[in-house]
């Protein structure tokens, strides 16, 4: 099963390179995006590392989209017009939206959000509508996955993997990481 992160400058770190990790290691290819000009992506606390390509083209491959939170979220998403128009494709085709932290932004400024979700207390401040869940690592509502913080991102990968690959899976996962 083939996913599509957006990576972006200032991304967080575990938010992105955690969740990747950790959806590879549960056997999901997670094809790691980016709009900006470069491939080399320097994240909000430091590490860089490289993207696997730019996005662009056909969406078709790919079950779902995970739009990572971090401080790229608060300096792009007004003016922002690819990861909204991306996500937007992503839900015209009925596949899953999954986002975590201030990542849902771009989902609520899109207007993608109408049933339950969380986010990083403050962000949503965008919402327009759906049912914000305050107190909620991970929520799951239909094909639309959303996870609080940082702190919520095994949360967010155990909900990743029960959704699309059931609950066997995720007993199995859990074991092999000795959860």
């Amino acid at each position: 099963m083939k996913l599509l992160m957006v990576v972006s400058h200032d991304n967080e770190d575990v938010e992105s390179l955690g969740t990747a990790a950790l959806l590879s290691r549960a056997g999901f290819e997670v094809f790691k995006g980016t709009f900006e000009s470069t491939l080399t992506i320097h994240t909000a606390y430091g590490t860089t590392y490289h993207a696997d390509g730019f996005i662009e083209g056909s969406i078709d491959a790919y079950e779902g989209l995970i739009i990572p939170g971090g401080k790229y979220v608060a300096a792009t998403v007004d003016d922002d017009t690819k990861i909204k128009a991306l996500a937007t494709s992503f839900k015209a085709q009925d596949k899953y939206l999954m986002a975590l932290c201030a990542g849902p932004r771009f989902l609520m400024q899109a207007g993608l959000i109408e049933g339950q979700f969380t986010c990083y207390p403050g962000a949503e401040k965008d919402q327009q509508g759906g049912t914000y869940i305050s107190n909620q690592k991970a929520v799951v509502d239909g094909k639309l996955i959303t996870a609080r913080s940082a702190g919520s991102v095994y949360d967010f990968v155990f909900a990743i993997i029960q959704t699309l690959k059931g609950d066997e899976a995720l007993r199995a996962f859990q074991a092999n990481i000795a959860y």
